[in-house]
This record gives structure tokens, C-alpha cells and sequence, in this order.
């Protein structure tokens, strides 16, 4: 995580945010308030499928709870310019440079319904208008580090979730691909990802030291693939989608040690089934799984 570099203002600075319209993105003092339930959601991280960010809600002295400020990089201009992506879908209701208001500078909000809202600030773009419907994903602007005239901060995305309006208490804890952030500080990989893309990998799912070993395509819908533990001998299956990602839908992986019974996990997943995972070293396995209307059932092989 980038250090923030020193706000000129100072003290008075802060309190001029802090008194700032909750509405108009205000970005107010640290003082964090009590812990609150999280909704679940599909909210997915603020930047493009596979990318690596830092999060952080503890290095800025104008947060008020469980806002986030994200960086990736060595350097201190290292985002600067990086694509901001929407966190869910919805409509945005701002799309404005609000820095002489308050410490936003170019401000995104989006509301996505229900009383949910994201806040994306300190832009250096902004690509949507106020009034315009934006999917999962897409792209709503750029890392930059605009705020209010004489704050000298460097480039990073803050991130808000708020639920109503009863700032600032209406303030959320971030959930991104259905798991709160770990705060105060968490690096995450980006799930927010295209339909034709799956954010997983085999060896993701299995697990480390899993190395995959055979694979299956099941026609448009996924593939499904055997992975190799060498180090404990065991082996495992797992099928990954390749169509309605991000939808449950029906989706199957199994592994029969010869001699034993078949594991299976089947059900409606919305990216992949297993991990299944079996002690196989010097036996036979047979191997398997289902997407869409594919399916594949090896024989009994990989002996040894």
C-alpha cells in the first residue's frame, strides 16, 4: 500500500469535509462508528477481472468507518489513470467534480437498488453520465487524484458502500464476490469479470501443490480437469464454467478411486464444482464431471 501524502490543509482541512453534504460525497474524519450487519451481495472489486489491488481503511485521517482506499504498485503514480470498473450494476445518479464542495474531486455514485449505493472518488476521468445504466464491470472511469483545492494526495481509488441515508452510519462494510473485506487492510484479486471469462483456475480451486494432469472439454458450456498433489499423492477434480458465469446453474465434478467409492459435488454453482478430492497414489482413477447438457466419464486410468 502507497503511503498518502500529506494533506496541506491540515486540521481544518479535515473539519471543512467533515462538515461537507454526506450526499455530495463528503469524505470525513476517522471516526469509526459501531459495527453493522452486511447484507450479502454480488458486489465484485472496483477494477478489471484478475487485477491484484490493496486495500486499506486505516492510512487516511478522512475516513468515518468502513470506506476503503485502494492501490496497486511500487510507486506513488503507479495507478494513475488505471481502469475503475462498476461493482455491480446499476444506475449512476452522480457524475461530477465536487472537490470545491468537499474531498472527492470526480465522484461517481451508483444506485444500485434497494437502498444500496457505491461511491468511486478522487477520478481522474469520469466515462458515464449521471442518468446512464451501467452494467457489472463496466468501465466508469480512471484512478486518479483529484479532490478539493489544496489537498496534495497521490493516486488512489476510495471506495464507499452505503445502504440508505442515514449518513454517516448508512456506511457499509465492503463485500466483494460474496466475502466482507478483511479490514482494516486486504489485498484482493478481481472476480468482476466478463461472461466469457471464469476469474478461476484449476489450481485455484484444488489448491496449492495441485498440478493439473488431464482435462475435458464439455462443449461450449466448461471443462472439467484432473489435477496431481505429487507431495501427499492425492488427486482432485474439479469443472469450471465457461457459460453463465456468475449464475447457479447445474455443474458437476467427480473422482472414483478404483477400489473405493466415486466422490462427487454436484448442484447449481456459478462458477465451478469441487474441489473433489481423493488418496490416489499407485491406483487407477476414474474421473468426470457436467456442464450445461455435457458431460465426460473417463475410465479408469492415471495409474500409478
Amino acid at each position: 500500500m502507497k503511503l498518502r501524502a500529506v494533506l496541506i490543509a491540515g486540521l481544518a482541512l479535515v473539519m471543512s469535509i467533515a462538515a461537507a453534504d454526506p450526499d455530495e460525497g463528503g469524505d470525513p474524519p476517522n471516526e469509526v462508528t459501531a459495527d453493522v450487519s452486511v447484507m450479502a451481495t454480488n458486489f465484485q472489486l472496483p477494477f478489471p477481472c484478475g487485477q491484484a489491488w490493496n486495500g486499506n481503511s486505516s492510512a487516511s485521517s478522512a475516513h468515518e468507518s468502513w470506506e476503503i482506499d485502494f492501490n496497486r504498485g511500487s510507486t506513488a503514480d503507479a495507478d494513475l489513470g488505471d481502469p475503475v470498473v462498476a461493482a455491480a450494476a446499476g444506475t449512476v445518479v452522480i457524475s461530477a467534480h465536487q472537490g470545491s464542495a468537499n474531498g472527492y474531486g470526480n465522484l461517481v455514485k451508483i444506485d444500485h437498488g434497494g437502498g444500496w449505493a457505491t461511491y468511486y472518488a478522487h477520478l481522474n476521468v469520469r466515462s458515464v453520465s449521471a442518468g446512464q445504466a451501467v452494467s457489472q464491470g463496466q468501465k466508469i472511469g480512471t484512478v486518479g487524484n483529484t479532490s478539493k483545492p489544496g489537498n496534495n494526495i497521490s493516486p488512489h481509488l476510495h471506495y464507499e458502500v452505503r445502504l440508505g441515508t442515514n449518513y454517516p452510519d448508512n456506511i457499509q462494510k465492503a463485500v466483494f464476490n460474496g466475502t466482507t473485506f478483511g479490514y482494516p487492510i486486504q489485498t484482493l484479486t478481481s472476480r468482476n469479470c466478463s461472461s466469457t471469462t471464469n476469474p478461476y483456475t484449476p489450481q485455484e480451486v484444488c489448491g496449492s501443490g495441485y498440478s493439473v494432469i488431464d482435462s475435458a472439454a464439455l462443449g461450449t458450456s466448461g471443462t472439467v480437469y484432473l489435477l496431481y498433489n505429487s507431495s501427499n499423492g492425492y488427486n482432485c477434480v474439479t469443472t469450471l464454467k465457461k457459460t453463465s458465469l456468475g449464475t447457479p446453474t447445474a455443474t458437476t465434478a467427480y473422482l472414483e478411486v478404483q477400489g473405493s467409492s466415486r466422490i462427487t459435488d454436484s448442484g447449481n454453482f456459478s462458477y465451478y464444482a469441487g474441489p473433489v478430492r481423493a488418496s490416489a497414489a499407485n491406483k487407477c482413477v476414474r474421473w468426470g464431471g457436467k456442464a450445461g447438457s455435457s458431460v465426460y466419464d473417463s475410465p479408469f486410468e492415471h495409474c500409478g
